[in-house]
């Protein structure tokens, strides 16, 4: 229950986030919730396509539609009022990342997937639907350039397969991968932490 709460909140902040992308780029009402659901329900699209895991999550949760969509078009109303709530935002987006790529790697698990690919469903759960809402909104992916993101979805996903491989009980393992995501995304942000970055220099040779 703790994790489907968290997963409703985390797909409200990310169709408002998405919301908030497309009002930068002009999209009329329809364009932004387009943007807002995309943000929030991609990423588990992808993952349930990938996996053959059917009826997709949405579908077979309808609500979720409803969640996502009304977020965004509050937020088409709201959008001045809301950089008074960024720290707000960023604790929340941060918290959905984690809590996608738990849900995601339990999906994965249910399906008698590899590790690994366990792993890669909860990091595909977490980062896509951003990845989705950039190239709609025509800019190179954010978890492509610079953010410590992804790196984090692939560490909680770790932890978690590996505290339940040594039979930790599940709720624990949840918690504490959820727990240890979140600090790690904080920690990146507070320290800016980055990936090396290679700039056209570097291959200049072989033009």
């Amino acid at each position: 229950m703790l994790l489907y709460t968290i997963y409703l909140v985390a797909i409200t902040a990310e169709a408002m986030s998405g919301a908030i992308m497309g009002m930068r780029r002009g999209m009329d009402l329809f364009g932004i919730v387009m943007i807002g659901t995309v943000t929030a329900l991609g990423g588990g699209t992808i993952r349930d396509v990938l996996l053959g895991h059917y009826p997709l999550g949405w579908i077979a949760h309808p609500e979720y539609l409803l969640f996502t969509g009304g977020a965004a078009v509050v937020t088409a109303f709201v959008a001045r009022y809301l950089h008074h709530l960024r720290s707000v935002f960023l604790i929340v987006d941060g918290l959905g990342l984690v809590a996608f790529c738990v849900i995601g790697c339990d999906i994965a698990m249910s399906a008698g997937m590899h590790p690994a690919i366990v792993v890669l469903a909860g990091m595909i759960t977490g980062v896509f639907g951003g990845l989705l809402r950039d190239i709609l909104c025509n800019q190179i992916p954010l978890v492509l350039q610079r953010e410590v993101y992804a790196t984090v979805a692939v560490f909680t996903g770790a932890l978690y397969v590996a505290l339940l491989h040594f039979r930790v009980d599940s709720a624990v393992a949840q918690l504490a991968s959820i727990a240890a995501g979140l600090l790690f995304r904080f920690l990146a942000l507070r320290f800016s932490w980055r990936l090396p970055n290679f700039n056209g220099e570097r291959i200049r040779g072989f033009e």
